[in-house]
């Protein structure tokens, strides 16, 4: 497997070579790389090239391919986020970095899916974040063509390629949803009080506690198909208010996920074997990390930053997301 954790001085290497880079690490390791052709977010945590890791000193490089034609690095924010879509190449694919609870991310991870253009051409990327337990710093963006450092907003990068090259976003969940009661929420939210249980109001802070819902589990719904995850946080039981690593949405009918019986081996298991060669970019999410005990395990082929939410589309959670780029 190719190499893809990087000390500082190696990744200065190939900014100055002209290399179109997306780097993950630690702050200190980005904060006075040149100016290049590259973007980047904070994250400690990694898919290495020898399995999940923890560093505050390698810089994760993903690095765009030769065959590219060109790229264009945007940066956005909460009030021009709604463009994301309509700005992505016709034919290529962008990818998008957004600091963890910033309004940006609140605006993108609640609103996107009623964006112009939304999920019309490949768009994937990260939430950055911070080492679990650093209560000092906060999770910021790069944008490395101008130095600019950003603790609200999204950086991204562009892609055009060419006309017999063809990128797609695919996802690796291994959560299903359960047969237990079918959950409603009555507004979008990062957050949730009262919902409905079956068509009757309950307060689900009460309704988590009196059913000991494992919440290593989580959400579920089916999305046209697919399966979205919803992750909990917390549960403030004083303010009966149960919290979320991304947001419900109203409407959408959602249950407690299957429980898994291994989950290393469940996440290893549904992981494609054969896609390795042709994945210009991944993801993983920090509850993976942890749930799964990926220290230093392999997830196939598969690298990349261990992140605070994926963006395949739209705001991920507990999920892989790839893309691949394959001749036509």
């Amino acid at each position: 497997m190719k190499k893809v954790l990087f000390t500082k001085d190696e990744v200065i290497k190939l900014i100055t070579a002209g290399k179109k880079l997306i780097l993950a690490s630690d702050e200190k390791n980005l904060v006075d790389l040149p100016t290049g052709n590259w973007i980047a977010g904070t994250i400690p945590y990694f898919m290495g090239e020898s399995g999940g890791v923890s560093s505050h000193d390698l810089i994760f490089v993903t690095e765009i391919p030769d065959f590219a034609l060109e790229f264009e690095v945007k940066v956005y924010d909460e009030s021009n986020i709604h463009h994301v879509y309509e700005d992505c190449p016709r034919h290529g694919y962008s990818v998008i970095v957004i600091p963890a609870s910033c309004d940006t991310h609140f605006t993108f991870a609640l609103k996107a899916p009623g964006f112009s253009g939304f999920a019309t051409r490949p768009l994937i990327g990260w939430i950055a974040g911070v080492d679990l337990n650093d209560e000092k710093n906060t999770p910021k963006i790069f944008d490395g063509t101008h130095r600019r450092i950003l603790d609200n907003g999204a950086v991204v990068m562009h892609i055009t390629l060419p006309t017999n090259k063809l990128a797609e976003i695919d996802i690796v969940n291994i959560f299903e949803q359960g047969d237990g009661d079918t959950i409603t929420f009555p507004e979008d939210g990062f957050k949730a009080t009262n919902v409905m249980i079956n068509g009757q109001t309950k307060n689900f802070a009460d309704y988590l506690l009196e059913n000991t819902v494992d919440t290593r589990l989580l959400l579920v719904t089916n999305l046209y198909g697919a399966m979205i995850n919803t992750s909990f946080k917390s549960m403030d039981f004083a303010k009966k208010e149960v919290t979320f690593y991304a947001p419900v949405f109203a409407g959408l009918r959602y249950k407690i996920a299957k429980p898994v019986d291994d989950y290393s081996v469940s996440f290893m298991k549904d992981v494609p074997a054969g896609e390795g060669e042709n994945v210009y970019f991944a993801c993983n999410c920090i509850l993976n990390f942890l749930y799964a005990g990926l220290e230093g395990k392999k997830t196939g082929k598969f690298t990349g930053p261990i992140t605070f939410g994926e963006i395949a589309y739209q705001l991920m959670n507990q999920t892989l997301a790839y893309l691949t780029i394959q001749d036509i």
